[in-house]
């Protein structure tokens, strides 16, 4: 049942991951390509997409559901503060990302359990 449900999340989140993509895509359109906002922004994408297969991948590990929630709760803490900052400027959850990512490292290690 837990596999289920960390396969469904994985199909939401890269559903959501390829939508907030196109947005990217023609939101950013008639800006600077050397602007932070859009690096900002194709880094929480690029690391949304990959997570999202690491989710999919969870689904199959011994203990799907610890997992998927570490995986997802740091999705939420390094792409959400980035996908933040991208769309309104406010550095203001840049300090939540880094505890994100170690969140990402430790939900690839729980897949070893």
């Amino acid at each position: 049942m837990a596999s289920v449900l960390v396969r469904r999340l994985a199909a939401l989140s890269g559903s959501a991951a390829v939508g907030a993509g196109a947005y990217g895509a023609h939101g950013f359109k008639n800006k600077d390509p050397d602007d932070y906002q859009i690096m900002l922004f194709e880094t929480a994408n690029k690391y949304h997409f990959y997570h999202s297969l690491a989710l999919l991948g969870a689904a199959h590990c011994g203990k799907p559901l610890l997992a998927g929630t570490i995986l997802l709760a740091g999705m939420g803490m390094f792409c959400g503060p980035l996908y933040h900052q991208a769309l309104t400027r406010d550095p203001s959850l840049g300090k939540v990302a880094p505890v994100g990512g170690v969140a990402m490292m430790a939900g690839w290690l729980a897949m070893i359990l």
